[in-house]
């Protein structure tokens, strides 16, 4: 039987990424071992954010959108009002030390399946793919991920598109890609229904019973 641990959910609402960046950094410096794994939901105003992998060609044309370079893994992506971002905050070495078979891939996987799962709780079929890391739909990119790992703790995490202004991603190849389409839930269910506030909470549940965690709302 694998042990539960706390999770703890925090509902941040509209933030500055850079801001809720520094913050992520602080609390993965911070932490200890007895600190709670944290979840939390936001959405950023528009901003390009480039990975570690990211190349400066990947941004096709110049805008009003900052562009930011951030310390997580992947390339070039875009985030906006109406994506929920779930940044996960684990420690990787304690859920080894519980009884969890947990790595940076597993924990990839892990996210992959929660975004999957919640997509079919709307009755829309989405699938990962072993070689680009996110969840498509019929090849279409739903969701982005880029982890970062410190201490051997995880930080930054999923952005699913939710009922958003998808215009942003042409001027960049998104994750690196030429060429690759984007989408929303809102292009597949009514977009009354698509909502992050509506989302999210799902998000939540299937990334807890995945990993076994008991998940607490603050």
């Amino acid at each position: 039987m694998i042990k539960q641990t706390e999770l703890v959910v925090r509902q941040l609402g509209v933030q500055d990424y850079q801001d809720v960046w520094y913050k992520m950094q602080k609390f993965t410096d911070e932490r200890d071992i007895d600190t709670p794994d944290e979840i939390w939901l936001v959405e950023h105003p528009s901003v390009f954010t480039q990975g570690q992998a990211g190349k400066a060609e990947h941004l096709l044309q110049q805008t009003a959108i900052p562009v930011i370079q951030s310390d997580r893994g992947g390339q070039i992506t875009y985030h906006g009002l109406g994506q929920q971002v779930m940044y996960v905050l684990i420690d990787i070495k304690r859920q080894k030390a519980l009884g969890h078979d947990l790595n940076v891939r597993q924990l990839v996987t892990a996210l992959e399946q929660t975004v999957v799962q919640t997509l079919a709780d709307y009755g829309v079929k989405a699938y990962a793919k072993a070689d680009a890391p996110g969840v498509y739909i019929d090849e279409k990119k739903i969701c982005s991920l880029g982890l970062r790992i410190r201490k051997g703790c995880s930080f930054h995490g999923l952005a699913l598109n939710i009922n958003m202004d998808l215009s942003p991603f042409h001027f960049i190849n998104p994750c690196g890609y030429v060429g690759l389409e984007m989408c929303q839930l809102a292009d597949f269910i009514q977009p009354a229904e698509a909502t992050c506030e509506q989302v999210a909470p799902k998000l939540v549940t299937h990334f807890a019973q995945l990993l076994g965690y008991n998940a607490t709302k603050f």
